[in-house]
């Protein structure tokens, strides 16, 4: 079993940045790749980010290319969600999510059906 805890959502004004991270447990996290997904107001959940389980292979929406930063430390069983130039459309719950076992980055697309875990959400907030 694999438990997620994201952190670090806020009220910020656009044009700032915020880092989001998320903390998993289970000794089989640091294996798995993990993904953000984010759900604004009346939208559906949209993949924004996922990385492999070295860390080495990021994977962007088209969206966020050059905004958005996905990274871990497998040391800290942690992820992280670097999000510059905040936008008052990033204005949405953002979630954390780690892909089944068996999946890797390459084949789970940003398809919520591949990830079977997830965390409860932290609320980002972006003010004109």
């Amino acid at each position: 079993q694999v438990k997620l805890v994201e952190s670090g959502g806020g009220s910020v004004q656009a044009g700032g940045s915020l880092r989001l991270s998320c903390v998993a447990s289970g000794n089989t996290a640091s294996s798995l790749c993990m993904g953000w997904f984010r759900r604004a107001p009346g939208k559906e959940r949209e993949g924004v980010a996922r990385i492999s389980s070295t860390g080495g292979t990021p994977y962007y929406a088209d969206s966020v290319k050059g905004r958005f930063t996905i990274s871990r430390d497998n040391a800290k069983n942690t992820v992280y969600l670097q999000i510059a130039s905040l936008q008052p459309e990033d204005t949405a719950v953002y979630y954390c999510a780690a892909a089944m076992r068996g999946r890797t980055c390459a084949t789970t697309y940003f398809w919520e059906s591949r990830f079977g875990y997830w965390g409860q959400g932290t609320q980002v907030t972006v003010s004109a």
